[in-house]
């Protein structure tokens, strides 16, 4: 039996989000804890604080994927753009991989009759589908934006 058209898009999804998330970590180890926290400018964020946001949405908008709001209540947006000075590399690696845990987790747990499936951000109705595109391009741009930081830091050596 072919297989559908529906589950060739799921089995794509989790592809590139894995390509992703191993883009973003190979930028990170190539940059090192040091370089991680840098930022070029007051307006800018550094690798940690790109790394920390994107664990947050992730948690907020997988958990509980399909019965509860993607913009949970008790997430604090603001707050993933701060950083505490002792907050250490190993901590937001730790909330980069239970980010990617629970998004792997909900998008395998989709079947093909879950994609036109309705879910809300921020109140706002989604299909599964927009909901899952909404996100891949939200990583994209992150990770985008985590690679360079990464590569200026490493300098020629990258």
């Amino acid at each position: 039996m072919a297989e559908s058209v529906e589950s060739a898009y799921l089995a794509v999804v989790l592809r590139v989000l894995r390509q992703y998330k191993a883009m973003a970590e190979r930028a990170v180890a190539q940059a090192g804890p040091v370089a991680a926290f840098r930022v070029t400018d007051s307006e800018a964020n550094s690798i940690a604080v790109l790394l920390k946001h994107m664990a947050g949405n992730m948690r907020s908008r997988w958990t509980d994927f399909l019965t509860t709001d993607g913009e949970k209540p008790d997430r604090n947006r603001d707050s993933e753009f701060e950083l505490e000075p002792e907050t250490t590399l190993d901590q937001v690696m730790a909330w980069w991989e239970d980010g990617w845990r629970r998004t792997f987790a909900a998008l395998e747990g989709l079947g093909p009759g879950d994609l036109l499936r309705e879910v809300r951000i921020r109140g706002e109705p989604h299909s599964v589908v927009q909901a899952i595109e909404r996100q891949l391009a939200h990583y994209a741009y992150h990770v985008g934006q985590i690679v360079p930081l990464a590569k200026q830091a490493r300098g020629p050596a990258w």
